[in-house]
């Protein structure tokens, strides 16, 4: 039984903003859950909302998650874990939180490690001026990243072009590129952007449509020299499917926060591989929370580089025992087991509140 539930509401300044298609974002607002049970049992969760990459808002999530809190407290686990999930279809980041720290009760087998870890993930280049872009490739090649991100869709296909062109000459073969619109582009402007850059060294073009637009997203397939990875606009199991029957991608990307268990996060991304596509892995906003347990699902289902790196934007982890990332990959000493940093979540937290049995 879930004897006591305290949720918190944080805001987790980034140490630079991180710059999307739909704006810059400077600090993550996150949902945090830490569940109880009767045996003494600890499990948390988090969920962060940012719009865009969501249909969910804070300020809508944040009062779900006090009425759910108040819901779940004093049931059993598994009733109060099957409550959590009913609310994904509609509120899928907060479903997870929930969900996610119950299963951390219940002993979830993916968060268990009986051997070292070693998860690669990517680098992520946040600078668009060219010098500062060349040093941030330098730094981060030098650092042991074999992949590297970079954003486009929040200038003309043009200007996107000659810039990931100078990205992909500077890396000189050092890494391979993940170039991630955002949705940012219409359908002749990711056609032009595609056509205009060289392929290669640009291992996937992400999402470059707006999410959910079959249509648009279709008619870039069908014109398209790079490897297209759809992000945004896959939820469920039925949008997986849905994309390989319209073989609309190469590569689908899958996160904790979309699928309320690790259990299902698994079962997505070997569906994923038994339709013929690619899984990639990761959020790269969240906290250390939601890329832990992506950590440990990718160490057992991926193969490539991870995308859990939202943690590492932030100016001060929630974890007291951060992660350690060394050579471009995030290692993870057998058993392996996280703690909040009491100081580092009430340095973030804006609101709080707890429920009891």
């Amino acid at each position: 039984m879930l004897s006591s539930i305290e949720i918190r509401r944080l805001r987790l300044p980034l140490t630079t903003p991180y710059h999307l298609a739909f704006g810059d974002v400077e600090g993550l607002d996150t949902i945090l859950v830490v569940a109880r049970d009767g045996d003494g049992r600890e499990g948390f969760g988090d969920a962060t909302v940012l719009t865009g990459y969501t249909d969910e808002t804070i300020e809508a999530s944040w009062p779900l998650a006090a009425q759910t809190a108040e819901t779940l407290v004093g049931r059993p686990l598994a009733e109060a874990k099957a409550e959590a999930l009913a609310l994904a279809h509609d509120a899928p980041f907060v479903a997870t939180a929930f969900a996610s720290a119950i299963e951390m009760i219940e002993g979830a087998p993916l968060l268990r490690l009986d051997a070292d870890v070693v998860v690669p993930v990517l680098g992520t280049i946040n600078d668009s001026e060219p010098a500062r872009m060349r040093a941030a490739i330098d730094r981060l090649c030098a650092a042991g990243y074999t992949t590297l991100k970079i954003k486009v869709g929040s200038a003309t296909p043009a200007a996107d072009a000659t810039r990931i062109g100078a990205a992909l000459a500077h890396v000189a073969g050092r890494a391979m590129l993940r170039v991630d619109a955002n949705q940012g582009y219409q359908p002749d402007e990711a056609i032009a952007f595609a056509h205009a850059v060289p392929a290669a060294g640009i291992e996937l073009f992400e999402q470059p449509c707006r999410a959910g637009d079959w249509d648009a997203h279709l008619r870039v397939a069908r014109d398209c020299p790079l490897p297209l990875m759809l992000d945004e606009g896959i939820y469920d199991e039925f949008d997986i499917d849905e994309a390989a029957r319209l073989q609309a991608a190469r590569f689908v990307k899958v996160k904790l926060m979309k699928f309320g268990t690790l259990e299902r996060l698994a079962a997505a991304i070997e569906r994923i591989r038994a339709h013929g596509m690619q899984p990639i892995l990761g959020n790269g906003v969240a906290s250390d929370v939601g890329c832990w347990m992506e950590v440990c699902v990718a160490a057992r289902h991926i193969d490539n580089a991870g995308e859990m790196n939202g943690w590492l934007k932030l100016t001060r982890p929630i974890f007291e025992n951060p992660m350690r990332v060394a050579q471009g990959a995030i290692r993870l000493p057998a058993g392996y087991r996280p703690t909040l940093s009491t100081a580092a979540v009430d340095a973030g937290t804006i609101e709080r509140i707890e429920r009891r049995a």
